[in-house]
């Protein structure tokens, strides 16, 4: 917000410089993030008159002026604007004056001949406008030749660029500063007090309807007639400009200046021209939001489809304004109107909200409301909207309509406890107080400080506790004890509190999931593949997945479901730069619509495939495509580094994935960890990907549950035996559909501590073999730490083996 010092000084008595103002503002939690000085722009510029003023002898398009500037004797200056003549009051840059926004220094000179000393000024080269048409002549009757040009002009002001926070709605008016600065310097507050409009006993013509008492509980409509409609007048039009808004018209402008004074938006219709809207003799303007079909033309020109988030501002039911937001272009007040309907209402912030964005529209309005305006003030800007409408537009007012709700009726109030001791245990010792030591706030201190904060403090029951009424125009804010402990240590100064470390420091921690993430990223990097991220956002494929409400673009417009396509489109786009196969992973979210409800979940998926050798000589420049079982064994060098045992299982659900060449991955045998398979062929062939791509998708929140629990022991040491293995195999004829990690299982668990591994070496379909089986081979070691290990250790224990198979898989064991 744009803060004029000029205006402030008549709401706040300040003596600070602007630039201590700006650091007291900056320090209260109020950036200001620039000083505009308007006082340099102008800086030798006087008021002149124009005695004469002459054709060029030797230039069409310039004019040789007689200037009185209050010197001795005229100045002569050649100007070039069209609208120049004697007789009128013009702003002169004298010689040596150095214009900054155009960056020109003036010097006596001749042009075409003719001397010229000095330049009659436009507002363009006063940095007052973007472009002018000619120069500037003062309107004003009461000037001097002479004397300095910058009050005329507005020019003796400095403006403040501050920005406050979101929760400070307050802010966002000149009230609301000069609030914030009296309770900084400890300074008197001139507040304007305007009064109660005497109205016209005539007949109440208007009627408001409120039907959402939650969206609109209070509409203030005031009808105003015989008003003129012309120009503001310069003291009102330079506090516009130094604000930047645009001067319209002097109706307008006072809905403006209420709007940047109190932080309260109003608007202004006419009244004519609303009536003949409302297509009724009488008229009832009314609040609802939009129904299906509707549309209105707004004050910016644009034809505008409306949506049920739409908040509306109704005559006889027909459209008229966006409610909040903007006006509509039907109702506007021009430089005919007679009659004004000046409309002060409080609606609902979540409500304006939620239509501004409907409209994609944001305006000074809607910001103040979506902040929250103060409910508490809405009748005091409107008397304030009067007062200026009758002195500056010669207004009537004839009749005021007020409809207000139940919850309208409610003033916002607070009491909130205050603890002594909580405040000192939350901010701990000053040092400003006690020259080299530190000592708590006093009481005084803290009770002054929330007095000029407008909260009024009283005593409990309770001894060293306070109850605090919060003021109306910070009921947003100010809702938790702590909210008023910050609001003590921001007006007393965060840099007046000691600044010692605490005496004793701990040692800070990684939490087990974040070590499972590092350890997982480590020996997936082992495994030769490169982490990568996507964006969450992609193109909408299924009814499963969320999409935005109000998306960018049409591409990124839904939520990711899963972390494998952005992985297939990775690898194709990495083959199509011509950089070979891509092995890669990526931990992330997913997000998916499961019935009524949004999910989201973390998963990690992988690439795997083609082939990355650099040189292929050895197979006559062949490309050699990675294994279904070369690819398995990466995934399982992965597990292995995180001491994890994971089982596989044929699976066929994933349509993306070859029906043959899938497993599910299963932990503790009950627990399903993920998928991992090779790509369809139908899928590799559209993509025209490389013959042979795997990949895999594993369940974070599993991985964490068995890897990061308290329960989790932690990994020890096992020494290597010094003494020799003795292997046996084992052969045998086995139904198909017995997977060969099941028997590995049963092995590993009949064996007992002396059997160190169960290897598959050969596996065999065809003659001899019985139909629906197929021959499997297995190598087991034993192996023990302390002795070597017998025949008589080795045999009773292998035997047991052979028979816990043939019992519970029903193989025929062929050795």
């Amino acid at each position: 917000m744009r803060i004029s010092l000029n205006w402030l000084t008549e709401l706040v008595d300040s003596q600070l410089t602007p630039t201590d103002l700006a650091d007291a503002l900056t320090m209260a939690g109020f950036e200001v993030e620039d000083i505009e000085d308007r006082r340099a722009w102008a800086d030798g510029v006087i008021v002149g008159r124009v005695i004469a003023c002459d054709p060029h002898p030797d230039a069409d398009k310039l004019s040789v002026c007689q200037v009185d500037t209050g010197a001795e004797a005229p100045v002569s200056i050649v100007c070039g604007a069209t609208n120049v003549r004697a007789g009128v009051y013009v702003p002169v840059a004298t010689v040596g004056t150095y214009l900054p926004v155009v960056d020109l220094t003036i010097k006596a000179r001749k042009l075409r001949g003719v001397p010229s000393a000095g330049m009659i000024c436009s507002l363009a080269e006063l940095g007052l406008e973007k472009e002018a048409e000619g120069i500037h002549i003062f309107q004003q009757s009461e000037l001097t030749v002479g004397e300095d040009a910058r009050p005329w002009l507005g020019l003796d002001d400095v403006i403040l660029e501050l920005t406050s926070t979101a929760n400070r709605a307050d802010a966002l008016s000149m009230v609301g500063i000069a609030r914030e600065i009296a309770a900084i310097a400890q300074v008197p507050l001139r507040l304007p007090t305007p009064s109660s409009p005497s109205l016209d006993n005539g007949p109440q013509s208007l009627q408001i309807e409120l039907p959402d008492a939650k969206a609109c509980p209070i509409y203030i409509g005031t009808v105003l007639e015989n008003l003129q409609v012309g120009p503001s007048p310069a003291w009102l039009q330079q506090r516009l400009q130094a604000a930047g808004t645009r001067p319209i018209n002097n109706v307008v402008d006072i809905t403006n200046y209420v709007l940047l004074e109190w932080g309260q938006p109003l608007h202004a219709f006419d009244r004519d021209r609303l009536q003949a809207v409302a297509a009724g003799t009488g008229l009832s303007l009314g609040v609802r939001y939009a129904k299906a079909d509707e549309s209105l033309q707004t004050l910016d020109g644009q034809m505008r489809s409306l949506s049920p988030d739409t908040l509306l501002i109704t005559a006889n039911d027909q459209p008229v304004a966006l409610a909040g937001v903007m006006g509509g272009e039907a109702t506007e007040v021009n430089q005919t109107t007679a009659a004004v309907m000046l409309e002060a209402a409080y609606f609902d912030a979540a409500a304006i909200r939620r239509s501004a964005r409907s409209q994609g529209l944001r305006t000074e309005a809607s910001a103040r409301y979506e902040r929250g305006v103060n409910p508490a003030e809405l009748t005091l800007a409107c008397n304030r909207a009067l007062q200026l409408l009758q002195d500056l537009a010669g207004a009537n007012p004839v009749s005021q309509t007020i409809g207000r709700t139940a919850s309208g009726d409610i003033v916002p109030s607070r009491t909130l406890e205050l603890r002594l001791d909580r405040v000192h245990q939350i901010l701990g010792p000053v040092t400003n107080i006690t020259p080299g030591a530190a000592c708590p706030l006093p009481e005084q201190q803290i009770q002054q400080i929330l007095a000029r904060l407008g909260c009024q403090v009283g005593p409990t029951e309770q001894d060293r506790v306070w109850t605090v009424t919060v003021p109306a125009y910070r009921y947003r804010d100010l809702e938790r004890e702590i909210d008023l402990i910050e609001e003590v240590a921001r007006l007393y100064g965060y840099n007046h509190f000691a600044d010692t470390l605490p005496q004793e420091a701990s040692g800070g921690g990684l939490s087990a999931e974040a070590v499972l993430a590092q350890s997982l990223r480590a020996a997936l990097r082992a495994a030769g593949l490169t982490e990568l991220m996507h964006y969450s956002l992609t193109k909408p494929e299924s009814p499963q997945q969320v999409l935005l409400a109000n998306p960018l673009f049409a591409e990124y417009s839904a939520l990711r479901p899963n972390l494998i396509d952005g992985l297939i489109d990775a690898f194709q786009f990495n083959l199509e730069q011509g950089n070979g196969p891509l092995n890669g992973f990526e931990i992330g979210r997913v997000f998916w619509r499961d019935d009524t409800q949004v999910r989201e979940a973390q998963q990690v998926s992988g690439i795997i495939g083609g082939d990355p050798r650099q040189g292929r000589w050895t197979t006559g420049g062949r490309e050699q495509p990675l294994s279904w079982y070369e690819a398995k064994g990466l995934l399982e060098s992965v597990f292995q580094r995180l001491d994890l045992q994971v089982d596989y299982r044929r699976d066929h659900q994933d349509s993306r994935l070859h029906p043959g060449r899938t497993a599910s991955l299963w932990v503790r045998g009950q627990q399903r960890l993920g998928t991992f398979g090779q790509l369809h062929p139908q899928l590799r062939q559209r993509r025209e990907l490389p013959a042979s791509v795997y990949v895999f998708q594993l369940d974070w929140q599993l991985l964490v549950t068995c890897l990061a629990t308290e329960r989790r022991q932690a990994r020890t040491f096992k020494p290597y035996s010094a003494f020799p293995a003795s292997d046996r195999d084992i052969a045998f004829f086995a139904p198909v559909e017995v997977p060969v990690a099941d028997l590995q299982r049963l092995m590993s668990k009949t064996g007992g501590p002396l059997l160190e591994s169960v290897t598959l070496f050969d596996e065999y379909r065809g003659e001899n073999v019985p139909a629906g089986q197929r021959s499997l081979a297995f190598r087991l070691v034993y192996r023990a730490l302390d002795r070597t290990l017998t025949e008589d250790d080795i045999e009773p224990i292998h035997q047991n083996v052979r028979d816990v198979l043939e019992q519970q898989f029903q193989v025929s064991l062929r050795s």
